[in-house]
């Protein structure tokens, strides 16, 4: 009876298994163990919302008619973020090509007017597009190790396709300030933002607290600049930068004479400092104030102040052998010659007090609030400059004014 029973049982398996390897069977094993075709595709974008509990505050603030790109991860939003403006930053592990095909397909699709196209050779480009009262704008920032962008967008109750800034942190206070949040921050940049902060310069974030990690702006960038230089040269108007007249025509379409940053920038743009169209840079018609800075642009705007004369000549190869970085070919070729007069500087470099060493200079990589800080404590080239804690010194020994 055993017997029987095994044999039974054995020809059974052989009729399933002969089964199995049938066509059909075949097809069964090849449908039940092969990969999950959905997961072989390459993601899909769309333009409604999804279910990443990231994306929750970009879902409640992204006006519908914005498209959503779905493979992207927020990673930061502007603190007054809401339904008529925000600045965001994202972040995808997708090409940055494949998400600006898409914006742009979207755009052109949903009746969008492209106010202004990327330009494929310009990497720091952004593309503008306006749709009835609702203006966009989209800026890659970097491609490595992931792709992050920003997408800002506001609302104007004009035809005007001006940006208008945040009231936040528009002012320079020009009074002390101890930040309670330093903790936080390396010993190095500790010391250079408390030093400015010693002397009204740099202001609070939020509350008391600086938030050193937190991306600067190009505007806030470009005030603290024009702050620092004015006041570590008070006694030198010769090398002070005169602030922009609002009786001017502006150099930027994007920053309009009551922009409460106009003065800077402005300033900044007349005194040839930034590419604008004054320096005849067709391409610089817009200044992308809600933009985060890059590290070159922060090198770029600063080195100017610091050698007080024409920049050298160089090329790639040499910026190859004088700072080794391993990714010299990512810098835009327009700052080369910024980045090499840095490297003149020596131990005074601004590269090597903000960064430290590196090998890499990720120049299209957002610079914090801490690393402005730190590019904003010294003025100077070769051993002939100032720096925040001499302007501390300097106004701490001079003598009390007398009734």
């Amino acid at each position: 009876m055993k017997t029987f029973t095994k044999i039974t049982k054995i020809t059974l398996l052989l009729s399933i298994f002969s089964v199995l390897t049938s066509c059909s069977g075949s097809q069964f094993f090849e449908n039940r163990f092969s990969a999950d075709p959905s997961l072989q595709n390459s993601p899909e974008v769309s333009t409604s919302p999804t279910d990443n509990p990231n994306q929750v505050i970009s879902a409640q603030n992204l006006p519908a008619e914005i498209p959503r790109y779905s493979n992207a991860t927020l990673e930061e939003t502007s603190p007054d973020a809401n339904r008529d403006r925000a600045q965001t930053r994202w972040s995808s592990a997708d090409s940055i090509n494949l998400i600006t095909d898409f914006y742009q397909q979207q755009f052109q699709t949903n009746n969008w007017e492209i106010i202004q196209p990327l330009s494929p050779n310009d990497p720091n480009s952004a593309l503008i597009a306006k749709k009835n009262d609702l203006q966009v704008t989209l800026t890659p920032l970097s491609k490595s190790p992931k792709t992050e962008f920003t997408l800002d967008y506001q609302r104007q109750n004009t035809s005007t396709t001006l940006v208008i800034p945040s009231p936040q942190n528009t002012n320079i206070s020009n009074q002390p300030i101890t930040f309670n949040d330093l903790d936080q921050v390396s010993e190095p940049l500790k010391d250079y933002i408390q030093d400015l902060g010693n002397l009204g310069i740099l202001s609070p974030k939020n509350g008391n607290d600086f938030q050193a990690n937190v991306p600067i702006t190009r505007r806030e960038y470009a005030r603290l600049l024009v702050a620092a230089n004015n006041q570590f040269y008070a006694t030198s108007p010769s090398k002070q930068i005169r602030l922009g007249n609002k009786n001017t025509t502006p150099a930027f379409s994007d920053v309009s004479v009551n922009d409460p940053d106009f003065p800077s920038i402005q300033g900044l743009a007349e005194a040839g400092l930034i590419s604008s169209p004054l320096t005849n840079d067709s391409n610089a018609i817009l200044f992308r104030p809600n933009v985060a800075l890059t590290r070159e642009n922060l090198i770029a705007w600063k080195v100017p102040l610091d050698t007080r004369k024409t920049l050298p000549n160089t090329s790639i190869e040499n910026l190859k052998e004088t700072w080794g970085f391993q990714d010299t070919a990512k810098i835009d070729p327009k700052l080369w010659r910024a980045i090499h007069g840095d490297f003149q500087n020596g131990e005074q470099a601004n590269i090597r007090r903000v960064f430290g060493y590196t090998t890499l200079f990720q120049p299209k990589k957002s610079v914090s609030r801490g690393e402005a800080a730190a590019a904003l404590w010294y003025f100077g080239f070769q051993g002939d400059g100032i720096s925040a804690k001499d302007v501390l010194s300097l106004k701490n020994s001079s003598p009390s004014p007398t009734n």
